[in-house]
């Protein structure tokens, strides 16, 4: 019986796996969808989506019945408690990524992002990138000088999201109010979506260590 249990745990952590590589995928793709105008990718990655979302389902579902029949208790309920946790940040940043996409899809044929921003932009897309690919690797290997990287990533985003305020609030903004309205969304996406993966680096953290980080739970939009 603790075969198979160890078995379930270990499916967890794959399928937690496979979750991120889809995120980072789909972050990857809107961001080239949003800087260089691409219809087709941009719809690629609002329909992909649904795949997270059922690898989320599929996630939770198996973590109650092991809750329910196994009854878990010290380690194993962290792995199976942090699993559900962590699934629901991941499924927050793949529909994060979707909303870039879509914002990239209404906008089209126009770029979404006017030229004196398109610098930031290309920052954060990148810096997004690279949180999804830590996470990636993070859940894969548990080396927690990642979730340290992942966290300054973070501190990254919520710079250059502070310079789009500066940006639109300075003076010297040209831009229409659809593009104000884009430029402050798109700018709030990008925000969020480092914050959920660094609720998703802490909770390895919590499983390596038995240690809390500060406000581990994940952000709540």
């Amino acid at each position: 019986m603790r075969e198979i249990f160890d078995a379930e745990l270990k499916q967890l952590g794959q399928d937690l796996v496979a979750m991120s590589a889809r995120v980072e995928q789909a972050i990857t793709d809107a961001g080239i969808a949003l800087g260089t105008g691409d219809l087709a990718l941009a719809e690629s990655v609002i329909a992909h989506d649904l795949a997270i979302d059922a690898v989320e389902r599929e996630l939770d579902e198996r973590c109650v019945l092991l809750l329910a029949q196994q009854q878990p208790v010290a380690t194993d309920l962290r792995v199976v408690v942090s699993a559900l946790r962590m699934s629901a940040s991941l499924e927050r940043m793949g529909d994060l990524a979707r909303h870039i996409a879509q914002v990239a899809r209404r906008t089209y044929p126009r770029k979404a992002v006017p030229q004196p921003l398109s610098g930031t932009f290309s920052e954060m897309h990148d810096a997004a990138v690279r949180v999804a690919r830590r996470t990636t690797t993070l859940l894969e290997s548990r080396d927690l000088a990642l979730a340290e990287r992942i966290e300054a990533d973070d501190d990254l985003l919520d710079e250059l999201h502070e310079d789009t305020f500066t940006a639109l609030l300075g003076g010297s903004w040209m831009g229409s109010p659809q593009e104000t309205v884009d430029v402050t969304l798109l700018g709030r996406y990008y925000e969020r979506f480092g914050d959920h993966a660094v609720s998703v680096a802490r909770r390895v953290v919590f499983l390596v260590t038995g240690d809390f980080a500060e406000q581990v739970d994940a952000p709540t939009a």
